[in-house]
Protein backbone atom coordinates (compact mmCIF):
# COMPACT_ATOMS: atom_id res chain seq x y z
CA UNK A 1 0.00 0.00 0.00
CA UNK A 2 1.39 3.20 -0.77
CA UNK A 3 1.68 6.36 1.43
CA UNK A 4 -1.11 8.26 -0.18
CA UNK A 5 -3.57 5.39 -0.18
CA UNK A 6 -2.31 4.33 3.54
CA UNK A 7 -3.63 8.10 4.32
CA UNK A 8 -6.38 8.03 2.34
CA UNK A 9 -8.07 4.99 3.95
CA UNK A 10 -7.06 6.38 7.51
CA UNK A 11 -8.50 9.59 6.89
CA UNK A 12 -11.72 7.34 5.28
CA UNK A 13 -12.08 5.47 8.59
CA UNK A 14 -11.52 8.29 10.65
CA UNK A 15 -14.36 10.46 8.92
CA UNK A 16 -16.58 6.96 9.44
CA UNK A 17 -15.68 6.94 12.98
CA UNK A 18 -15.96 10.83 13.17
CA UNK A 19 -19.76 10.30 11.40
CA UNK A 20 -20.70 6.94 13.63
CA UNK A 21 -19.74 8.94 16.89
CA UNK A 22 -21.15 12.62 15.74
CA UNK A 23 -24.64 10.58 15.92
CA UNK A 24 -24.04 8.66 18.87
CA UNK A 25 -23.49 12.25 20.77
CA UNK A 26 -26.68 13.54 18.97
CA UNK A 27 -28.41 10.44 20.83
CA UNK A 28 -26.72 11.19 24.13
CA UNK A 29 -27.62 14.57 24.66
CA UNK A 30 -30.99 13.61 24.27
CA UNK A 31 -30.14 10.57 27.43
CA UNK A 32 -28.13 12.34 29.30
CA UNK A 33 -29.94 12.58 32.88
CA UNK A 34 -32.68 9.83 31.67
CA UNK A 35 -31.26 7.06 34.04
CA UNK A 36 -33.85 8.30 36.45
CA UNK A 37 -36.30 8.08 33.81
CA UNK A 38 -35.67 4.79 33.14
CA UNK A 39 -35.70 3.44 36.32
CA UNK A 40 -38.90 4.99 36.76
CA UNK A 41 -40.94 2.88 34.27
CA UNK A 42 -42.02 0.10 34.29
CA UNK A 43 -40.16 -2.35 32.71
CA UNK A 44 -39.80 -6.06 32.19
CA UNK A 45 -37.68 -7.97 34.46
CA UNK A 46 -35.83 -9.29 30.79
CA UNK A 47 -35.30 -5.30 30.86
CA UNK A 48 -31.15 -4.82 30.89
CA UNK A 49 -29.97 -2.19 33.90
CA UNK A 50 -29.03 1.28 32.83
CA UNK A 51 -25.61 0.88 33.21
CA UNK A 52 -25.13 -1.90 30.27
CA UNK A 53 -26.55 0.52 27.81
CA UNK A 54 -23.46 2.78 26.98
CA UNK A 55 -21.01 0.05 26.87
CA UNK A 56 -23.38 -1.77 24.27
CA UNK A 57 -24.00 0.93 22.28
CA UNK A 58 -20.15 1.93 22.02
CA UNK A 59 -18.98 -1.46 20.58
CA UNK A 60 -21.89 -1.38 18.20
CA UNK A 61 -21.48 2.13 16.88
CA UNK A 62 -17.16 0.84 16.70
CA UNK A 63 -18.39 -1.84 14.72
CA UNK A 64 -20.76 -0.14 12.59
CA UNK A 65 -18.00 2.53 11.41
CA UNK A 66 -15.90 0.27 10.41
CA UNK A 67 -18.35 -1.74 8.54
CA UNK A 68 -19.31 1.18 6.90
CA UNK A 69 -15.45 2.07 5.95
CA UNK A 70 -14.65 -1.32 4.75
CA UNK A 71 -17.55 -0.83 1.83
CA UNK A 72 -16.20 2.61 1.52
CA UNK A 73 -12.99 1.21 0.74
CA UNK A 74 -14.10 -1.35 -0.83
CA UNK A 75 -16.19 0.87 -3.36
CA UNK A 76 -16.09 3.88 -2.75
CA UNK A 77 -19.21 6.44 -2.25
CA UNK A 78 -20.01 6.41 -6.16
CA UNK A 79 -19.97 2.57 -5.82
CA UNK A 80 -21.61 1.88 -3.53
CA UNK A 81 -24.18 5.31 -2.74
CA UNK A 82 -26.94 3.27 -2.18
CA UNK A 83 -25.44 0.84 0.60
CA UNK A 84 -23.66 3.67 2.13
CA UNK A 85 -26.55 6.66 1.93
CA UNK A 86 -28.96 3.72 3.26
CA UNK A 87 -26.59 3.41 6.33
CA UNK A 88 -26.56 7.39 7.17
CA UNK A 89 -30.10 7.33 6.97
CA UNK A 90 -30.47 4.76 9.28
CA UNK A 91 -27.82 6.35 11.42
CA UNK A 92 -29.86 9.65 11.68
CA UNK A 93 -33.23 6.92 12.86
CA UNK A 94 -31.39 5.69 15.48
CA UNK A 95 -29.85 8.74 16.94
CA UNK A 96 -33.40 9.96 16.73
CA UNK A 97 -35.04 7.18 18.29
CA UNK A 98 -33.58 8.19 21.58
CA UNK A 99 -35.24 12.10 21.09
CA UNK A 100 -38.30 10.40 20.76
CA UNK A 101 -38.28 7.85 23.53
CA UNK A 102 -36.38 9.62 26.25
CA UNK A 103 -36.16 13.25 25.58
CA UNK A 104 -39.92 13.97 23.93
CA UNK A 105 -41.30 10.91 25.47
CA UNK A 106 -43.43 9.76 22.85
CA UNK A 107 -43.97 5.90 22.83
CA UNK A 108 -46.13 5.05 20.20
CA UNK A 109 -43.68 6.77 17.72
CA UNK A 110 -41.02 5.55 18.98
CA UNK A 111 -41.95 2.39 18.39
CA UNK A 112 -42.81 3.39 14.90
CA UNK A 113 -39.25 4.84 13.91
CA UNK A 114 -37.69 1.89 15.76
CA UNK A 115 -39.93 -0.68 13.57
CA UNK A 116 -38.52 1.60 10.66
CA UNK A 117 -35.25 1.58 11.70
CA UNK A 118 -34.85 -2.22 12.25
CA UNK A 119 -35.72 -2.74 8.76
CA UNK A 120 -33.49 0.04 7.11
CA UNK A 121 -30.88 -1.89 9.79
CA UNK A 122 -31.56 -5.10 7.75
CA UNK A 123 -31.47 -4.04 4.72
CA UNK A 124 -28.03 -1.89 5.39
CA UNK A 125 -26.72 -4.79 6.58
CA UNK A 126 -27.89 -7.20 3.17
CA UNK A 127 -26.50 -4.20 0.76
CA UNK A 128 -23.05 -4.26 2.73
CA UNK A 129 -23.23 -7.91 2.80
CA UNK A 130 -23.10 -8.21 -0.93
CA UNK A 131 -19.98 -5.22 -1.26
CA UNK A 132 -17.96 -6.91 1.78
CA UNK A 133 -19.14 -9.99 3.66
CA UNK A 134 -17.24 -9.16 6.65
CA UNK A 135 -18.55 -5.09 6.60
CA UNK A 136 -22.42 -6.95 6.67
CA UNK A 137 -21.68 -9.39 9.57
CA UNK A 138 -20.23 -6.41 11.47
CA UNK A 139 -23.91 -5.29 11.59
CA UNK A 140 -25.68 -8.45 12.54
CA UNK A 141 -24.88 -7.87 17.12
CA UNK A 142 -26.05 -3.92 15.92
CA UNK A 143 -29.52 -5.65 13.78
CA UNK A 144 -29.94 -8.02 16.53
CA UNK A 145 -29.59 -5.56 19.28
CA UNK A 146 -32.18 -3.03 17.53
CA UNK A 147 -34.72 -5.87 17.57
CA UNK A 148 -34.08 -6.27 20.91
CA UNK A 149 -34.85 -2.74 21.29
CA UNK A 150 -37.61 -2.91 19.40
CA UNK A 151 -39.46 -5.68 21.87
CA UNK A 152 -38.09 -3.83 25.01
CA UNK A 153 -39.35 -0.38 23.81
CA UNK A 154 -42.84 -2.03 22.80
CA UNK A 155 -43.15 -3.33 26.21
CA UNK A 156 -42.09 -0.08 28.09
CA UNK A 157 -44.08 1.61 26.00
CA UNK A 158 -47.44 -0.32 26.99
CA UNK A 159 -46.90 -1.00 30.30
CA UNK A 160 -46.32 2.80 31.04
CA UNK A 161 -49.30 4.75 28.93
CA UNK A 162 -49.42 7.70 31.27
CA UNK A 163 -45.63 8.22 30.71
CA UNK A 164 -44.25 7.41 27.16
Amino acid sequence: MTAKRGRRAGSGLAGWLALVFLAAAIGSVASSGSTGFYLSLDRPGWAPPSWLFAPVWTVLYLMMAIAAWLVWRARGWDGARTALSLFVLQLALNALWTWLFFAWRVGAAAFAEIVVLWVLVLATCLLFWRIRPLAGALLVPYLAWVGFATALTFTVWRANPGVL
